[in-house]
């Protein structure tokens, strides 16, 4: 089913009640039992100047050290009351080493072991944890190439939700999601599926081509989403603050520090999600969103969203163009012996090659379209 087969909402977008994505070449699905997911928890990050991401994720963006030696901090949100949400790890090639999900019991890791075997993945798991404050965990090298972690045992600590004292006008309340960079969106989509994951929003065009998707185990938008590009590669990291307000004080804060080159993209709102956006790079050039006001996802027949990727609203409401860094530039992930993953090409069609330059396009109301298309980059510069 392409966007052309569905009826278009008032707002400008397709519904369906469930996502119509079809794999041409899927990962098989396990006879074992997937893990029951609860959400995204944290993410393992190298980096390669410990004090300057210190300064970055706790001085200028307000997350609270749980603890921190020479080589490892632990941060968290200040909703949180596990242990940490980001783990920043000093090492000599900036990259992912991890994006982990808490599940839902301790037998889920056996059921985690069982499934990635099955499929003949790299599997490892260590009673004790990888980390500090998470106990007996499972990491995975999956069958797309990234490095995905389950656990269930943590470390209980402080939720400072009531500590006013400490929270900042930019003050980041929870992660939210992962961003994935996967060659094969239809693939990964399936997979996914299998562990679990239900698709909520997607980008087609008008031949059945993917070019994203975004995928939820709890009730929001998404724990994680699969972006067309060479990968697999990690687009952003993302946590949530209560209100735009706290989004715009963090961009004042940034120009008040002569940071504002940290700034990649917006603010600005989504399309895809409803959200209020903005996209931050740190010291080494991992992409960090900060994100507020999606919506809730958690009813069983939920529609999913599909967006014209030609709709020059779908990733910016206002029809602001795109930054290409944005489209172009990920973070390298590790396997499990800690060396980068190769990156492999995505071959079918780019977003950016499709909706910017000489042979892209892309419209505000698609009746116009038809007869005038904007070339966006062109009309803005």
């Amino acid at each position: 089913m392409t966007v052309n087969d569905r009826t278009p909402t008032s707002s400008g977008f397709y519904v369906t009640e469930e996502a119509p994505i079809h794999a041409d070449n899927p990962v098989r699905t396990p006879s074992s039992p997937a893990p029951d997911i609860l959400r995204c928890a944290y993410m393992e990050l190298v980096v390669t100047d410990l004090a300057a991401s210190r300064e970055f994720y706790v001085d200028v963006l307000g997350l609270t050290v749980t603890e921190e030696d020479a080589e490892t901090i632990y941060l968290r949100s200040l909703e949180e009351f596990i242990h940490h949400n980001l783990v920043l790890r000093k090492g000599p090639v900036a990259a992912v080493a991890a994006f982990s999900y808490r599940v839902r019991t301790p037998e889920d890791l056996d059921k985690a072991v069982d499934f990635y075997t099955e499929l003949g993945c790299r599997v490892q798991r260590r009673e004790d944890g990888f980390v500090k404050g998470i106990g007996d965990s499972v990491r995975v090298e999956d069958p797309l190439g990234f490095p995905y972690e389950f656990f269930h045992a943590v470390e209980h600590v402080e939720r400072l939700a009531w500590r006013y004292d400490l929270h900042t006008p930019g003050a980041l309340v929870r992660l939210d999601h992962f961003n994935q960079v996967t060659p094969d969106v239809p693939k990964a989509v399936r997979h996914y599926q299998d562990l679990g994951f239900r698709v909520t929003e997607d980008i087609q065009d008008s031949d059945g081509v993917v070019y994203a998707a975004w995928m939820r185990r709890k009730p929001t938008v998404h724990d994680t989403a699969a972006t067309g590009g060479d990968g697999p590669r990690m687009h952003h990291v993302a946590f949530a603050t209560h209100e735009k307000h706290n989004i715009l004080a963090i961009c004042d804060k940034l120009g008040a520090l002569r940071r504002s080159d940290a700034i990649e993209r917006g603010p600005g709102r989504h399309g895809v999600s409803n959200a209020f956006y903005l996209y931050l790079r740190d010291p080494d050039g991992h992409r960090v969103e900060i994100y507020t006001q999606d919506y809730y996802t958690g009813d069983p027949d939920n529609p999913v969203v599909t967006w014209d990727v030609h709709d020059n609203q779908r990733r910016d409401w206002w029809g602001n163009p795109v930054v290409p860094s944005w489209y172009t530039e990920a973070s390298l992930v590790l396997d499990l012996d800690g060396n980068p993953q190769p990156v492999v090409a995505r071959t079918d069609a780019s977003e950016m090659a499709v909706t910017i330059g000489a042979d892209g396009f892309s419209y505000t109301r698609k009746d116009d379209a038809e007869e005038t298309p904007e070339y966006k980059l062109g009309h803005q510069l």
